[in-house]
C-alpha cells in the first residue's frame, strides 16, 4: 500500500475489484461532495485525419457500463476529428483528492431521442446559443455572436427551441480505464483495467 500522506485510497490497489464501473462511480461521488467547481469536467483528446492531436475540456453528462457521455456541436473541430478517427481519450483530474482517471475508447453518437431529451432540459439561452454558434468557425467579434443570438431568440419566442440537427450526444466506450491515486513522495498508486472481447476486464497494477 502507499507510504505517503495523501487521502486514503478508496480501493485496495493490491487487490482491486474486478469491475471498474463501481470504482469510478465511488470516486466521482466523492469528487462531487467536495467544493470543487465542475467535478464532471474532463479533458477530451481527439486526433484528426492529419494525425494532429487536440484536447479540450467538456462535461460528463452520464456514466454507465455503456460508456462516458457528453454533448457537443458535431460540426466543431472535435466533431470533425471524431468523425475522422473514432478513438479518443478522456482525463478527469480531481486535485483536492489527488486523483486522476484516464479513459480510452471508441466514440459512437447518441441517438436522436437521447439527444433531444438532454437538449430539452438545457436552459433556454443555452439552447438558443447552440443554434447561434458555428462552433470552431471564425467570427468577426462578440457583437456578431450576440446579434445572432438575439435574432434567434426572436424567432423562437413563445415556442420550444428545437435541437439543432448538428448538435447531439456522444458516448465513449470504456475500453481502457486507469485509476491514479497521488502520493506525497511520488510513489503513486495506479491500476488499469483493459476490456476483453467478452466484456470482462483484465486488471493490472502499474508502476508510478
Amino acid at each position: 500500500m502507499s507510504t505517503g500522506h495523501g487521502p486514503r485510497p478508496a480501493i485496495d490497489f493490491d487487490h482491486p475489484p474486478a469491475d471498474p464501473v463501481p470504482v469510478f462511480e465511488q470516486w466521482f461521488a466523492e469528487a462531487q461532495s467536495l467544493p470543487t467547481p465542475n467535478p464532471n469536467a474532463m479533458t477530451l483528446a481527439t486526433v484528426g485525419a492529419d494525425g494532429q492531436p487536440s484536447a479540450r475540456v467538456v462535461l460528463l453528462r452520464g456514466f454507465s457500463r455503456e460508456g462516458a457521455r457528453f454533448f457537443s456541436n458535431r460540426r466543431s473541430r472535435k466533431g470533425h476529428e471524431i468523425a475522422a478517427n473514432g478513438r479518443v481519450a478522456l482525463l478527469f483530474h480531481w486535485d483536492l483528492l489527488d486523483r486522476q482517471v484516464r479513459i480510452e475508447g471508441r466514440v459512437r453518437e447518441a441517438g436522436d431521442e437521447e439527444s433531444d431529451e438532454y437538449f430539452a432540459h438545457r436552459p433556454v439561452d443555452s439552447r438558443i446559443n447552440a443554434w447561434a454558434s458555428d462552433q470552431s468557425e471564425p467570427v468577426a467579434n462578440r457583437a456578431e455572436l450576440e446579434r445572432r443570438a438575439e435574432e434567434l431568440a426572436k424567432r423562437f419566442e413563445g415556442r420550444e427551441v428545437p435541437r439543432p440537427p448538428h448538435w447531439g450526444g456522444y458516448r465513449v466506450s470504456l475500453d481502457r480505464i486507469e485509476f491514479w491515486q497521488g502520493d506525497k513522495y511520488r510513489l503513486h498508486d495506479r491500476i488499469v483495467y483493459t476490456r476483453s472481447d467478452d466484456g470482462s476486464y483484465r486488471v493490472a497494477r502499474l508502476c508510478p
